[in-house]
Order: C-alpha cells, then sequence, then structure tokens
C-alpha cells in the first residue's frame, strides 16, 4: 500500500507568473510597512530623500527612495542592520522581495543610501510619532526616562591614552619621512616614482583617526582646565565679597584635575568607555522616553556621557522638540537624580526620580508605609522626593517605570540591538533614531492601526 501525499515537485512550472502579492498576507508587517512609507509619501513627508536626485531626469537611472525607505525599515524591524546581510535578504526573504517589488540593489548601493540620508532616516522617527499620534499611542500624561549603554563599532582593546597615541603618530610620521628619503634619493626630489607600498597608503587614514584622538583628549583636558579656572574664580570672588575665607578645602590648580590618562578609541574617537550591567563597553549612552501607557517611545537621543544624571534636561527638551509637548509626569531611577535635576520640576511637569539604586528603592516601596503629617520646615530636594515617592501617587509612578522603559530596551536586545554597525556619533544618532523608529512601527502594527490611505 502506497503513502498518500501532496504532490511534491520542486520543478513544477506555473501556468501563470507567480505573484508577489499571493506570498504576502494582508495583515502581515511587509504589508503595514508598505502601507506605512506610502502614507508618509503622500503626505509629502519623505521629501528629504528625493533632494539628493536630478529633478530633470538625466543621469542613470537609481533605485526608488521609497523602495529604500521600505527596505531600511523592515530591515531594522528584524535586526538586519549590515548592508550586506540586507542584500542577501533581498534574494532570500520574501517580505523584503516584496517590499522592493524583486529589485535586488548591492550591498555598496544599500550602504551609500544609508550614509547619504542620515539626517533624512533620522526624521523618520518623529513622522512615526505623528502616526502614533494619530493612533491614539501618544499620550504625554506619564512618561519615564532611561538609558542604555549600547556597544559601538570599535573594541576596548583599541583605546589609547594620549601619551600612546602621540608615540603612534611621532612612529607613522617618522616612517613616511624615512620613505621620502629614500624616494628622494632612488628617483630625485622632482620625480614621483612608483606608489608607496600599501602598508604606508593605507597608514593616512590610520594617522588620522589617531590625530582625531589626540584632539579629543586635548579638548577634554582644555574642558576641564576651564571648568577648574571658573570654580577657583567663583569662590575667591564671594571671598573677597564676605571677607572672610570660604570653609572646605581649596579647589585644586587647573593642570591638576587634567587626567593624564583619559584614553580615547582609535576605531571610533566618538565612542566613550561604558559601564553596563555586564562589564565594559565601547560605545554609547543611548536615551529613551517611553509613554506609560503605550510604551511608545516619544523622544530619543545618544550621548558620550558615561552616566545619565545630566541627561534630565536635554531629554525634556528632545521631547518637546520631537512632540511639541511635554510630558504630564516624568519617571527615572537614581542615575538621573541630583538636586539640580529636581528643581527643574514645574507645573507642567512633575518629576518622580528615585534617590537611591533601584533595588533599594523598591525595597522602600515595599516596606515603608506611606507618609503622614506635613513636610518639614527643613526638609532638603532629597527629604521631599523620597516623601513623595512613599505616597500613593509615587509608588504607582515608580512601579510602572519598571515595566514601561526597560521591557522597550528588551524587546529592542531581542531584535538583535546589541552593537551598532556604524561610527561616530552622528552615525550612531541615525541608528538609534531608526531602531526607536522601528520600535515604534511594530506598536502600530500590532496595535491595529489603519494608516489613511485615501488617494492613491
Amino acid at each position: 500500500m502506497g503513502y498518500n501525499f501532496l504532490p511534491y515537485d520542486q520543478n513544477q512550472l506555473y501556468l501563470l507568473p507567480p505573484s508577489l502579492n499571493e506570498w504576502v498576507p494582508e495583515e502581515s508587517l511587509p504589508r503595514f510597512i508598505d502601507e506605512v512609507v506610502e502614507t508618509l509619501d503622500m503626505k509629502g513627508r519623505l521629501q528629504g530623500f528625493y533632494e539628493r536626485y536630478r529633478a530633470d531626469g538625466w543621469g542613470r537611472a537609481a533605485y526608488h527612495p521609497k523602495m529604500m525607505v521600505k527596505v531600511f525599515i523592515y530591515a531594522y524591524c528584524h535586526g538586519i542592520t549590515s548592508s550586506r546581510r540586507i542584500a542577501r535578504g533581498l534574494e532570500n526573504d520574501v517580505g523584503l522581495r516584496y517590499l522592493s517589488a524583486n529589485q535586488q540593489p548591492d550591498f555598496r548601493t544599500i550602504a551609500d543610501f544609508r550614509k547619504g540620508n542620515l539626517e533624512t532616516l533620522r526624521g523618520l522617527h518623529i513622522e512615526v510619532l505623528e502616526l502614533c499620534r494619530e493612533a491614539g499611542l501618544m499620550k504625554m500624561g506619564r512618561v519615564a526616562l532611561d538609558g542604555r549603554k549600547v556597544a559601538g563599532n570599535a573594541a576596548l582593546a583599541r583605546n589609547r591614552t594620549r601619551r600612546a597615541l602621540e608615540a603612534e603618530v611621532d612612529k607613522i610620521l617618522a616612517e613616511a619621512e624615512r620613505v621620502d628619503a629614500e624616494e628622494d634619493a632612488l628617483y630625485g626630489e622632482e620625480n614621483r616614482g612608483d606608489e608607496l607600498p600599501e602598508e604606508l597608503r593605507s597608514s593616512k587614514g590610520r594617522l588620522q583617526r589617531l590625530q582625531q584622538a589626540v584632539e579629543r583628549l586635548e579638548e577634554a583636558g582644555r574642558e576641564a582646565r576651564e571648568a577648574q579656572e571658573q570654580k577657583i574664580a567663583v569662590r575667591e570672588k564671594e571671598e573677597a565679597s564676605t571677607g572672610k575665607k570660604k570653609r572646605g578645602r581649596k579647589p585644586k590648580a587647573p593642570d591638576e584635575v587634567v587626567n593624564t590618562e583619559a584614553k580615547a578609541n582609535t576605531t571610533d574617537p566618538d565612542s566613550r568607555i561604558m559601564k553596563n550591567n555586564k562589564g565594559y563597553v565601547q560605545g554609547y549612552n543611548c536615551q529613551a522616553v517611553v509613554d506609560c501607557q503605550s510604551q511608545v517611545i516619544v523622544a530619543q537621543a545618544v550621548t558620550q556621557d558615561e552616566n545619565d544624571y545630566a541627561q534630565l534636561a536635554p531629554m525634556l527638551a528632545e521631547c518637546e522638540k520631537q512632540t511639541g509637548d511635554r510630558p504630564e509626569e516624568l519617571t527615572a531611577d537614581a542615575g538621573y537624580w541630583t538636586d539640580e535635576n529636581a528643581a527643574l520640576e514645574d507645573d507642567r511637569t512633575e518629576l518622580f526620580i528615585a534617590t537611591k539604586k533601584d533595588w533599594k528603592q523598591r525595597k522602600a516601596l515595599a516596606e515603608q508605609g506611606p507618609p503622614r503629617g506635613r513636610i518639614p520646615k527643613n526638609a532638603t530636594a532629597r527629604d521631599k522626593m523620597e516623601r513623595k515617592l512613599l505616597t500613593v501617587r509615587g509608588r504607582a509612578a515608580y512601579r510602572q517605570r519598571g515595566s514601561t522603559v526597560e521591557p522597550v530596551f528588551g524587546q529592542m536586545s531581542t531584535r538583535g540591538l546589541n552593537r551598532f554597525v556604524m561610527r561616530g556619533r552622528g552615525n550612531v544618532g541615525m541608528e538609534w533614531s531608526l531602531w526607536c523608529a522601528t520600535h515604534n512601527i511594530l506598536k502600530l502594527w500590532r496595535f491595529g492601526y489603519a494608516p489613511v490611505t485615501v488617494g492613491w
């Protein structure tokens, strides 16, 4: 007795040409991305992508920017960021083949499109936020702020002190002079002769990176000196006005505050040594403000600061810049606590900032009851914040922080965000923005939002 299987023949020919539309379900992510990009283009929100092309029709035909944008959004939604992997996906992934209409630009074309549209790709985050607002996913009531340290496209081992960098620069320059002298003796001072060896031709770019790293350390030292000089001047002015010497230790001399052992990375001088929960990475501090109701990222930015305490004011400004509004309440962990940050609270935005490490804050919320009585007159800003966090409203706000922004970072890790593929703060800023935009697109898709497509 024979088996009863459905016919299986990989060489079976089609009577009519197959359609990619039939291979992509109506409710699938590729269909949704296609509708989102077409909607943005219909509203004129993608005009920046067209500016790099001639409007008179002359020249070699280029791939349509709408197609390239769709491909990048789909790829980043699935954590595919390498231009080579995207190019392979255009051959093997049905979703990518549908969005590209079976066109297959090579990896260099894909990489060039990303490099040539940094600011426009960065702006996709704001355009997607407008769609989130239309869908009712962006309420701007309570939001949560946090930062995540993400590795850059550089290794920790490529960090050098200023002394080591200068020695390496001198070595390269001395080698170049030696080769020049040898060629002058061989070919004469006016003759060009053969090209330099490959290792010396490539050292030009390496020398430039080394010099950039030295400049970064010099700038950091200069800023440290200027800050210390200002601190000393303020102290001297106060002592002169009061006629009394201030108590406490005098500020150090400007040169004493400069860290001579500070390091810069020779691969990506913009990156910094960052500490996260797994150790140290060479990368960037990525900030996000997340709506507590929908987990939509309403504001994002990339900073080189190793800690978060100086990011509260800039992120409030970014929130207003990117959404046109300020949140009613903002929650943050102890990394953002300072007396100066507490003073940023006003009648537009109420702050709930932990004053101690997260596990200690959670323990205090679990063990201590709501505060009673009036606030003491001599209470400090820290005392007032700790008291507010123990109230019913404060407890609810801080508990919601942990279930809002941290899962968002976890979702990005699941999608594959462990390292950026580009170098330089500007490039990384574009990548982080694109990661945030695709996070919001996935939220819209799962929410069931239908873009307005009237007039197609």
